[in-house]
């Protein structure tokens, strides 16, 4: 990897993540780098910024944060095929991130860059756009916002609890109607996200699918679904006097659902890369560690494991 033009961004209010980013701004400089640095948050996005006024290809994106921080970064860089070297400082479970503990010998992570040692995981993303009426193909009626863990769509009301009317189509044909709190689009990235608490299956991240869930469904009969990641998921809201139907990606508000309107949500074109840097990565202790699996705290052995 040739570092001339790096990203920094780290996790918005957060001490510790900006020391860490100036530290490594700093001895990147020092190697002849052009570096940004900015924060990241709810209510900052260096990213556009970054992008425009970049003089030459962003060769890397280093995120210190959380999860919360990564997925911002993937949203609006997988459109440039920008890779993301995320490092969990300041968050919490840091499924996407690798552990703080990679920067403690900095200058060995930048040798090993641009000595080319490290692995890359690629990871789906998705993407949605809204639609006036059924007229397929027909003209946008919004952009295109970009998820790396699932689209939702659901009301944001603050004087009634958040039931909605919802349909879907699958590749334009109906499949069923949902009344409940709304309906959630993801990847396998977002599998252990949103998407399991609200009862979805865990899918490897390598996988390339959709699942399609069910946010507290007023039905027993409603179950989520896994799709092959080429179809193409829509969503009409069909009762809405509140006018309070939101699409929601990553957890961050996208935008407003009007009536007659509807959200087409598919595969996205780019697909999000992540440097791993830790020569023992597993997924499976990934899933062990942050979810807390009350079976990985049972110390049986396996004696089968022995060889004679």
């Amino acid at each position: 990897m040739q570092l001339q033009q790096v990203i920094i961004t780290y996790k918005a209010n957060d001490p510790e993540s900006k020391r860490w980013a100036a530290r490594c701004e700093q001895e990147l400089e020092a190697q002849g780098v052009r570096v940004l640095v900015g924060p990241s948050g709810p209510k900052d996005n260096p990213y556009p910024v970054f992008l425009a006024s970049a003089n030459q290809g962003i060769d890397l994106a280093i995120v210190l944060g959380g999860d919360g921080t990564a997925l911002g970064a993937a949203r609006h860089l997988a459109s440039e095929g920008i890779p993301i070297l995320a490092v969990n400082i300041g968050g919490r479970l840091g499924f996407l991130t690798e552990p703080a503990e990679v920067l403690q010998d900095s200058q060995q992570v930048w040798a090993r860059l641009q000595q080319d040692r490290y692995a890359v995981q690629k990871r789906m993303m998705v993407q949605a756009q809204l639609f006036q009426g059924n007229q397929r193909p027909g003209e946008p009626a919004s952009e295109v916002f970009w998820a790396l863990n699932e689209m939702a769509v659901k009301p944001a009301s603050v004087e009634r609890l958040p039931t909605c009317f919802l349909e879907i189509e699958i590749d334009g044909e109906i499949v069923d109607q949902y009344q409940g709190d709304g309906l959630i689009v993801a990847t396998p990235t977002g599998s252990t996200s949103y998407t399991l608490s609200a009862g979805g299956a865990i899918m490897h991240p390598g996988m390339e699918a959709i699942s399609v869930v069910p946010i507290c469904p007023l039905s027993l009969s409603s179950r989520p679904l896994i799709l092959p990641s080429a179809f193409v998921v829509s969503i009409w809201p069909l009762q809405d006097r509140d006018l309070s139907t939101k699409l929601w990606m990553d957890g961050v508000l996208a935008t407003s659902i009007w009536p007659g309107q509807r959200v087409d949500v598919r595969r996205a074109v780019r697909d999000a890369y992540f440097i791993i840097l830790r020569e023992n990565y597993s997924y499976y202790r990934t899933l062990r560690e942050k979810l807390q699996w009350a079976g990985a705290l049972v110390p049986y052995p396996n004696n089968h494991r022995v060889w004679s």
